[in-house]
């Protein structure tokens, strides 16, 4: 994706949302310095569906996504990696927010779209970096216990000045928290989930998200214009 933004219309939106499986030809490069290459153990994974078709326009104000409805803060309750409960809508709320549902399993989108949040960290002011909170909430809590995730984002926030949040929870809280987000149900254990990386801003909505089509530079960039709203 260059630098212009891209606007999705509201059908290519839905199309956007689709659930999609891991494969390596969509785990966009520009960031894998989070512990993990973006590619790598990507054979035997499914395909992802991440971004549907998109269409310039003039009033584009992001690089990543731009979405004609902002999405509302979801509010879910899940267990954070020390076991605690940890309300979402509370504890981000008035903050701005990455949002990801994916799973520590995955061969390369999931650690693909990590490490690229984290070099877009990397990339701003400490100072606006340790304003972002990354919440990642897994989709097959099966295998991904608290101790899983904490293990898994370890690999990308070590020298962030904010670490990534990391939620699981039973099958039904978890589907409720998708459902919440406006993201589909994810299937196939976990497996086949949506790719869409959403961005709230101060104001609780998250009026851009990005897929494997966003670079780090893209999220940088729109991190800095939320940021700053």
């Amino acid at each position: 994706m260059t630098s212009s933004s891209r606007r999705l219309p509201a059908v290519a939106l839905a199309a956007g949302l689709l659930l999609g499986g891991c494969s390596a030809a969509d785990a966009a490069d520009d960031g894998d310095d989070g512990g993990t290459q973006a590619g790598s153990s990507a054979s035997g994974g499914h395909e992802h569906s991440g971004g549907g078709a998109a269409v310039e326009g003039p009033d584009d104000r992001y690089a990543g996504l731009d979405l004609p409805d902002p999405y509302q803060r979801p509010s879910f309750t899940l267990t954070d990696t020390s076991g605690a409960a940890y309300d979402f809508a509370e504890r981000t709320a008035g903050r701005p927010t990455l949002l990801f549902f994916g799973y520590t399993t995955c061969p390369d989108i999931c650690p693909a779209t990590m490490a690229d949040v984290a070099l877009a960290l990397r990339r701003l002011d400490p100072a606006l970096a340790e304003q972002v909170q990354m919440v990642f909430v897994t989709t097959d809590p099966a295998t991904d216990t608290p101790a899983v995730l904490e293990e898994y984002l370890g690999r990308f926030d070590a020298d962030l000045p904010v670490s990534f949040v990391g939620l699981t929870g039973d099958q039904g809280t978890i589907d409720r928290a998708q459902l919440s987000a406006g993201v589909p149900l994810a299937e196939d254990r976990g497996r086949l989930h949506s790719t869409l990386l959403l961005l709230y801003g101060e104001d609780d909505q998250a009026q851009v998200a990005f897929d494997g089509g966003n670079t780090a530079a893209d999220i940088a960039g729109d991190l800095e214009t939320i940021v700053g709203q």
